[in-house]
């Protein structure tokens, strides 16, 4: 939902920084690079120490390369299956160290289990839910499907673990992790079940082809 609605939005807000960016000769790949690096440095060095606010700031300051690289990529007319190999790859370490640095906190210094469980629990299904288009794609299927995208679930988690360091209930947190859990299951199904249902299509079709 978050990427169709506010994809228009941010490519006109951040085209002016990606035209300048490729005009001082700066790589989107470099964009993709440097922006990882931030997420991960902001989730495993702020969050474990407990500074959640601080560390969401530092964080949304490079979550948008996500976006700013994708726009120079297309004014380059160029990244290809290499951008998007690298992008896609890159993702899964920004969201793992996320989840990650969230868990570390309370299991240590946070002093809050259930929390640290419901944050593991995100950083596993949000990577099958990846790895289940990845590999229905692979395989030639379409699994651009589910409640659970990538958008929400980095929005949901950095507004709610910020707001948590300002002072927010720690309830609201876990409620809000256990949601985007749940909400990671419920797209790992539709994702195993739309691709079943190509996959009998497939046969059907065959079948249908051979006995003509």
């Amino acid at each position: 939902m978050l990427n169709r609605h506010a994809r228009g939005f941010f490519t006109a807000l951040f085209s002016p920084l990606a035209r300048w960016l490729l005009k001082i000769g700066v790589s989107p790949d470099a964009v993709t690079i440097v922006g990882t690096l931030g997420v991960v440095v902001g989730a495993l060095v702020f969050y474990p120490l407990g500074e959640l606010w601080w560390g969401t700031l530092f964080i949304t300051a490079f979550i948008f390369s996500d976006v700013i690289d994708g726009i120079m990529a297309r004014m380059q007319k160029g990244g290809g299956r290499w951008g998007n190999f690298l992008d896609s790859t890159l993702d899964r370490v920004a969201d793992g160290a996320l989840f990650a640095g969230v868990a570390v906190w309370f299991f240590t210094g946070g002093a809050n289990t259930p929390i640290a469980i419901a944050a593991v629990l995100c950083l596993v299904l949000g990577m099958v839910v990846s790895y289940a288009r990845a590999k229905a794609e692979a395989l030639g299927f379409h699994a651009n499907v589910g409640i659970a995208e990538r958008a929400e679930r980095l929005v949901s988690v950095l507004v709610v673990t910020g707001f948590t360091g300002l002072g927010l209930p720690t309830v609201v947190l876990f409620v809000t992790l256990c949601l985007l859990a749940a909400a990671s299951l419920v797209t790992i199904i539709q994702r195993i079940v739309s691709v079943h249902r190509q996959s009998l299509e497939e046969t059907e079709g065959t079948t249908t082809g051979q006995a003509a």
